[in-house]
């Protein structure tokens, strides 16, 4: 990783990052590339001919494959190495999941373990509680995670379980239900969330022999149909003292923290999946001839292969941009006891806007995609004879998983908005020199070639200045009901993701000192011109909500200059674009 000092979370809006400081896929090691090797070679050469065994929930295919995944030490990344683990870094596990996203159902099976069912005990628990508890977890024993509850979904805090402690003091009895719980069926340890007295929220380890544990039957679900997603209801459940994990009252510290993790690997495993997509659609596309032409001469099949590919790249440079930031801050801290667990969680915690980010963009990119990759298809798209079919069907619950994408959208402006009236983002004073300056944007302008550095850079922080504009106008009319102003908010989400996405991918860029005519030039170029448009857009209609109507048209007029471009010839770009994916069949490899 850089031996620069990184950016805090959130202040990539406040000034221009530096390419130096920025991790690319790029700089990936051989080690590192073995490791997606490795996992890449385990889903197509054994999870793939199980798909269909795996949709059909057949007894044991699933956990047989999380035994050949232990054995490969794909569910060790995470855990560190006096656990039965590995203790990778960050960029390394990012890529499991990543390669992990092609798998189809099997993906949530296996992540979900290593994720939310895994990392509580590795962040939180005791030595005892991790002795007994990771070396079956790192050898394949399933985890699940259970935190949602019939009337409790984003608003976890609300859950209604119960944990009341039994008169001699040496159990906790359990009773409530949980909903939606992945690999419920198949779990041997639970990792379960419930009210301490009725009033204090916290996290124990439940294990599946326990009296009193019930497993509800099968949801019947519109994808991911090979993971088991069942309730739990816990009756009287005689939970040990000593399986409490963390302290009475701080499971949402345990529920949050983890989240922030499960998020960036979401985002890399919709990456995986959408990658896959755009294989299966490109190669069609070379197969299928109609009007004596194979589909990938025709000038709208080419468009869509460029556009999914630049969203697909400008996804990779955030997600691994948004890994590198926390491997960084996670540089130096050795050991697994609660100290160095907490001074981890606090590293993660740092990037939790970015981990919201990562988590948003790419999942609504995956969908992007595979719809996308259905249309080519065509009529075949929506057979089941098809590969697509599926991946349409599995793509859309990545918009749920790890808190909605509504309530992600809430959380990255709220926490900059946060950390800036606590004092730590100077988010204000940046606000304020702009306010000052916005007056004169006569510098914001076409000064150099299209595709050149300088000229991504202009239009780069013309985008950064517009985003800022909103905020601060947002702020100065809203700042003490800011929390119910739900639509601005979610509008300033839009844009500052947008801003996010694209300075990632133009660092990537220059640290790669990338030249105009590489196919991932030509990514950013097709991008940028309907990146700015969005952010025309979602400006304006922020600007018709929070600027007085006398003021509106010289408001417009200093937001506008910031978006400017001036028009070129997109669809050569595209068609540049196109060819390289089309001659290598799909996502080059970097």
């Amino acid at each position: 990783m850089s031996d620069k000092k990184n950016q805090k979370g959130g202040e990539f809006l406040l000034a221009a990052g530096d390419a130096d400081e920025i991790f690319t896929p790029e700089g990936f090691t051989s080690e590192q590339c073995m490791i997606a090797k490795t996992t890449e070679d385990f889903v197509r050469q054994e999870i793939w001919p199980k798909s269909d065994k795996i949709e059909a929930q057949e007894d044991g295919v699933s956990q047989d494959l999380m035994l050949q995944a232990a054995e490969l030490g794909l569910l060790m990344a995470d855990i560190p190495q006096e656990y039965g683990g590995m203790g990778l870094d960050k960029a390394s596990s990012t890529l499991i999941a990543e390669k992990m996203g092609m798998a189809g159902s099997f993906s949530v099976t296996l992540l979900n373990h290593t994720g939310i069912a895994t990392l509580p005990i590795v962040f939180f628990g005791n030595k005892a509680q991790k002795e007994k508890f990771l070396p079956g977890l790192a050898g394949g024993e399933i985890g699940a995670y259970c935190l949602t509850e019939p009337g409790s979904g984003s608003d976890a805090l609300a859950a209604k379980t119960t944990a009341v402690l039994s008169e001699d003091g040496k159990y906790y009895l359990l009773n409530g239900s949980k909903q939606f719980i992945t690999s419920a069926k198949w779990a041997k340890t639970f990792i379960v969330f419930a009210q301490v007295a009725g009033k204090e929220f916290s996290a124990f380890i439940v294990e599946r022999e326990t009296a009193g544990v019930l497993i509800a039957p099968e949801e019947l679900k519109l994808g991911i149909k090979g993971s088991a997603t069942s309730g739990v209801i816990f009756e009287d459940a005689r939970v040990p003292v000593e399986n409490l994990l963390g302290e009475i009252g701080k499971g949402h510290l345990i529920a949050f923290n983890v989240l922030n993790i499960g998020r960036y690997k979401l985002g890399a495993a919709a990456l995986g999946l959408a990658k896959l997509a755009l294989e299966h659609a490109v190669k069609y596309a070379l197969e299928r001839k109609q009007f004596k032409k194979s589909l990938t001469e025709f000038g709208l099949i080419r468009k869509k292969i460029a556009e999914m590919t630049s969203r697909m790249f400008v996804a990779e440079s955030l997600v691994y941009r948004t890994v590198g930031l926390i491997d960084n801050a996670l540089e130096g801290i050795k050991g697994s006891d609660g100290e160095t667990s907490l001074k981890v969680l606090e590293g993660i915690g740092e990037y939790v806007i970015e981990c919201s980010i990562v988590k948003v963009y790419a999942s609504e990119m995956a969908d992007y995609i595979v719809d996308e990759s259905l249309q080519i298809f065509g009529g075949y798209g929506y057979s089941q004879e098809y590969p697509v079919e599926r991946l349409y069907r599995d793509a859309r619950i990545n918009r749920i998983f790890e808190g909605t994408n509504e309530v992600n959208r809430l959380l990255i402006p709220g926490m900059l908005l946060r950390r800036a009236l606590q004092g730590g983002l100077p988010l204000m004073q940046v606000l304020e020199n702009l306010k000052n300056e916005v007056a004169d944007t006569s510098t914001v302008g076409e000064q150099a070639a299209v595709g050149e550095f300088p000229w991504y850079r202009e239009k780069l922080e013309g985008a950064r200045k517009a985003v800022l504009m909103a905020t601060g106008l947002v702020i100065e009319k809203h700042l003490k009901e800011i929390g119910e102003r739900q639509e601005l908010l979610a509008l300033l989400a839009d844009m500052i993701m947008e801003y996010y996405a694209l300075e990632s991918t133009l660092l990537r860029l220059e640290k790669g000192s990338v030249g105009i005519d590489d196919w991932r030039s030509q990514a950013l170029l097709n991008y940028f011109p309907a990146a700015m448009s969005r952010l025309l857009v979602w400006g304006r209609e922020v600007l018709g909500v929070v600027v007085a109507p006398v003021q509106l048209a010289e408001r417009l007029a200093q937001f506008d200059k910031f978006c400017r471009m001036t028009p070129f010839d997109t669809i050569s770009v595209r068609d540049r674009l196109a060819e390289k994916i089309i001659s290598v069949e799909g996502y080059p490899k970097v």
